[in-house]
């Protein structure tokens, strides 16, 4: 499988958002939680707008070496919690609380049942206050969380990111 990272236009205009919604910047210093973290790219970001540490779960080689060498090159190793597994188990295992949880899945995973588990278990750790963001398929309709509010949903292009909020 190969890595689909989040465009440049989509990555900046989820961080207005969150940054709006004060989740990042400012005085807020989120725990953050990327799933299917590819180059880590999105918890990199986080952690440039004032996260105070990051947990990465990605279970491919080539990508858990572009974390490796994003950590490094950015000088945030000791802020970055690197989980090699896949996600169904690291969301099993991890304990929260988190603040901001990415999912950036495969797009045709989001309409499986293993994939409707791996949501339950972001509901488990995501915070009170906490936000999820979900990346997925504009052809595809935001998934309904039992435990989670659902928040509102921007599309570009063939990408649209759907954000959530503790119930």
């Amino acid at each position: 499988m190969t890595t689909r990272p989040t465009s440049d236009r989509v990555r900046e205009a989820l961080f207005s958002m969150l940054a709006a919604d004060g989740v990042v910047g400012g005085s807020s210093t989120p725990r953050v939680l990327d799933l299917y973290a590819g180059s880590g790219a999105l918890a990199f970001e986080a952690l440039s707008r004032g996260a105070s540490r990051a947990v990465l779960v990605e279970h491919g080689r080539d990508a858990i070496g572009a974390i490796r060498d994003n950590a490094r090159a950015l000088d945030a190793a000791a802020r970055v919690e690197l989980v090699t597994t896949k996600v169904e188990r690291a969301v099993a295992q991890l304990q929260g609380p988190f603040d901001l949880i990415f999912a950036d899945p495969p797009y045709a995973d989001v309409r499986t049942p293993p994939f409707a588990a791996i949501l339950e278990g972001i509901a488990r750790i995501l915070g009170p206050e906490g936000t999820f963001v979900l990346e997925h398929s504009s052809n595809d309709d935001a998934p309904v969380i039992a435990a989670l509010e659902f928040d509102r949903s921007r599309e570009y292009g063939d990408t649209t990111l759907s954000l959530y909020r503790c119930s």
